[in-house]
């Protein structure tokens, strides 16, 4: 299970102090954090579309990591932004890209 972040100061927090990577479709930022859990925050710009497309993104992101939670490291703050290129792919691009961001940050496991 997870965390998400909510606040304009944990994210502003991340995105400071945080080391960042990205791909084709995904921003991935992440930064320790003291607790047992890991906290997602999930950002999708306007430029990416209307709400109804910036919706499909976040839930798509948000489903990717719950059902791969289990090979994620604990205690880490996790901001994942969306890029433009994402808009209208499919959940297994999205979760492919998720997966490979925690593999090139060493949070996930093979």
């Amino acid at each position: 299970m997870f965390v998400h972040i909510k606040s304009n100061r944990d994210f502003q927090k991340v995105y400071k102090n945080g080391k960042s990577l990205a791909n084709k479709y995904l921003v991935m930022y992440i930064l320790k954090n003291s607790l047992d859990e890991n906290r997602l925050g999930i950002s999708v710009s306007k430029k990416v579309g209307n709400s109804v497309v910036r919706h499909r993104i976040t839930r798509l992101i948000r489903e990717s990591y719950r059902l791969n939670c289990d090979l994620f490291e604990n205690g880490y703050d996790i901001v994942i932004i969306a890029r433009i290129y994402a808009k209208g792919k499919s959940y297994n691009d999205i979760c492919n890209a998720l997966i490979h961001l925690g593999k090139i940050h060493n949070i996930v496991s093979d």
